[in-house]
């Protein structure tokens, strides 16, 4: 199959901008081009790739050959660089990251990564129990997972394993607590949930009461204000020890129920794609996850 590099160059650009006219305006052509160089892809493809919406969507087909596209890209750039015709900063490496990494050690690994390689990262926060579709679709080159199967054309490696336990304030857990953890108990005391994704709570319940529990919810977005929501007292949530150990340490916050919490194995999956950049950034993150987890991912 014979797809010129200008035509996959025009698909990516035209995701990347979320339309026909924003693609034009970033390859320096016109509209009337971009939709000839998609409408001959298609042609060559034998399937519709993108979906006219706003902004513009991939089908099952276009994300195939997005992923193709991008990948084109990111071998031209290291090429480039090798050759010293440009510079590993030229391409901007998207990947996928749950929040609650990206509010404790991804940063610095992150940055790390930026000093040594000279590359560029655009970061996607998404839960770490759907990130693989951002690579499914070929939004991102690599993605912190929960799911230890590889994704079509991505290697799937053991990262680490994040600790959540279940935490309030003392006076939120004499309130609510003082009796013990029951359906009852847990039904009367508001939660914190970080959106509607975030199933974290409801594993602890069913695994303390083998129950289904309905309790007043607060939804809280973003991981910093979630555990600070936690300790102003709005109600209980869970948090991964990275983010509630120092306030564990200092009494500011207990855990509801001592002894019991959740563990969260992680995976790093990345475009099984022999790149320079790539193979430094997966070397970084594996490294500093080593010093922010527990434990590595058991290999079964």
């Amino acid at each position: 199959m014979d797809l010129p590099i200008d035509h996959l160059r025009t698909l990516a650009a035209v995701v990347h901008q979320g339309s026909l006219e924003g693609a034009a305006k970033q390859l320096h052509i016109t509209p009337s081009a971009v939709s000839q160089r998609i409408r001959g892809l298609e042609e060559r493809v034998g399937s519709v790739l993108l979906r006219r919406t706003r902004p513009v969507s991939v089908t099952e087909a276009g994300a195939a050959v997005l992923r193709a596209a991008r990948q084109v890209e990111q071998v031209v750039s290291d090429l480039a660089s090798e050759l010293e015709q440009g510079s590993t900063g030229g391409s901007l490496i998207p990947v996928v990251v749950n929040a609650d990494s990206l509010a404790t050690w991804f940063v610095p690994a992150l940055a790390r990564a930026a000093r040594e390689t000279g590359a560029r990262f655009e970061v996607i926060r998404a839960d770490e129990t759907i990130s693989t579709e951002k690579l499914q679709n070929g939004e991102a080159m690599a993605a912190l997972t929960a799911t230890r199967e590889a994704v079509p054309g991505c290697t799937s490696s053991p990262i680490g394993v994040d600790r959540y336990y279940a935490v309030a304030t003392p006076e939120f857990a004499v309130e609510y607590f003082a009796s013990g953890l029951s359906a009852a108990t847990l039904a009367a005391a508001p939660q914190l949930e970080f959106d509607r994704h975030d199933m974290f709570q409801q594993r602890f319940i069913k695994r303390i009461t083998r129950a289904r529990v309905d309790p007043p919810r607060h939804f809280v977005p973003s991981s910093a204000e979630f555990v600070m929501a936690i300790e102003l007292g709005m109600g209980w949530g869970m948090v991964p020890r990275l983010q509630c150990a120092e306030s564990l340490a200092s009494g500011r916050l207990v855990e509801i129920m001592p002894g019991s919490h959740i563990d969260l194995p992680l995976y790093w999956q990345r475009w099984n794609l022999r790149s320079p950049v790539l193979d430094a950034l997966s070397e970084v993150i594996a490294d500093e996850a080593r010093h922010a987890f527990l434990s590595p991912v058991k290999q079964e």
